[in-house]
């Protein structure tokens, strides 16, 4: 479905469509306004509906456009390399990649788009762009799919399986989407995700926890200790608001998370809940709301009244107060595997922390935190010892 955008040049309207595999721009001399909006609008349906009957005649719509003859439609016009190449409809991967972001993006948050642009961009586009979409072998996918993990980030290693399993799944999606529209059968059979290493888990002692507290710069001592002993993910707290702090009832309202630098809603409906402040916890929103409950709408906000930006907090306090204190480096996210860990071992019902950390069921907290728990993870036998001496040697066997 074509769209009316704005080219950023001029600041005019153009239409923005794809017509035989092609994505097709025309400019024209309107301002963005109201009037001349609807009035394009009008016209791209009219083109929207030619193109789906098979009648649309782009030289009668855009007489002069340079795409006639990229399409094989001007008068005289030699046939388009491109379609007599593929010997059919079927469109290169970076023509038909553009249509499918367009049509699906409306139903994305914006930080998956971004994240679904940058895959577009960075790795599937250069990789596959100039290739007919049908022609795209089994063999190409996984040599792509090898030369990822030699692709190095930030901290000069490779990509992770986890990053590699999402790249490979938005190629999975357009090649899917092009196989059931064109009649091809899709290349992408057979071919399973990587396995990715289970979780790492690496949770602060209490004693570690203490010592940090004590230590770390006076103004992110409230930030950090609702960090350590709620589970709120790190974008749920940057992006914590005081609208949804509920000090009477002693209840953090998740209804919001941080992204980008965007609040946006949490990521899965099990996310939006209601978290309990325990008393350290409590005691510190106290002292956090003389700090910024008047002046902005953050919670944990910088001087001027904005988000907390985590790249800076994580490489100026966070890791520098663990490297001073002398207590083992880890990432900022532990401290919410840290939260899960003690609620564990301090007896509090499965159920209700499953609810306290956005998750949907118990079986995370069994499969990744009960390492953790010492009265969940005997290895001695004790436990059984003593239920068999109980029922057998004391006068407590049942027939």
């Amino acid at each position: 479905m074509g769209k009316i955008r704005v080219r950023k040049e001029t600041g005019k309207l153009q239409f923005d469509f794809f017509y035989q595999g092609v994505r097709c721009r025309e400019q024209t001399l309107l301002e963005d306004t109201p009037a001349n909006r609807k009035r394009l609008e009008a016209f791209m349906a009219q083109i929207d509906k030619e193109i789906k009957q098979e009648t649309f005649d782009y030289q009668k719509y855009f007489p002069n456009s340079t795409n006639l003859a990229r399409l094989g439609e001007a008068e005289g016009a030699i046939p388009s390399p491109r379609k007599t190449a593929r010997g059919s409809d079927c469109p290169l991967l970076k023509d038909f990649a553009e249509e499918w972001f367009l049509e699906n993006e409306v139903a994305w948050k914006i930080s998956y788009q971004l994240t679904i642009r940058c895959t577009l961009d960075k790795y599937l586009i250069p990789t596959f762009g100039d290739k007919v979409i049908s022609h795209i072998t089994k063999g190409e996918i996984l040599k792509f799919r090898s030369s990822l993990a030699k692709v190095l980030n930030r901290n000069r290693s490779g990509l992770s399986p986890t990053r590699i399993n999402h790249i490979m799944t938005n190629l999975r999606m357009i090649l899917n989407d092009a196989a059931d529209r064109f009649q091809f059968s899709t290349p992408f059979v057979g071919i399973k995700q990587l396995k990715v290493p289970a979780t790492d888990v690496d949770p602060f002692s209490i004693a570690e926890i203490n010592l940090f507290l004590s230590k770390v710069r006076a103004d992110f001592r409230n930030y950090y200790t609702v960090r350590f002993f709620t589970g709120l993910r790190t974008g749920e707290i940057d992006g914590l608001q005081w609208k949804y702090v509920d000090l009477e009832k002693r209840l953090f309202l998740i209804r919001e998370t941080l992204v980008g630098g965007r609040i946006e809603t949490p990521k899965t409906p099990g996310s939006i809940r209601e978290v309990q402040m325990s008393g350290p916890v409590l005691e510190a929103m106290k002292r956090q709301w003389e700090v910024t409950g008047k002046l902005g709408k953050f919670v944990f906000g910088n001087r001027n009244g904005e988000a907390l930006d985590q790249c800076n907090v994580t490489s100026r306090i966070w890791y520098p107060t663990l490297r001073f204190l002398g207590i083992k480096l880890r990432r900022p996210y532990q401290t919410r595997h840290t939260t899960a860990t003690l609620w564990l071992a301090s007896g509090e019902n499965p159920e209700w922390i499953a609810r306290q950390m956005g998750h949907t069921s118990t079986e995370m907290l069994f499969t990744v935190y009960s390492r953790f728990v010492p009265n969940l993870t005997r290895k001695d036998g004790s436990a059984f010892e003593n239920l068999l001496c109980s029922r057998l040697n004391g006068g407590g066997h049942e027939e």
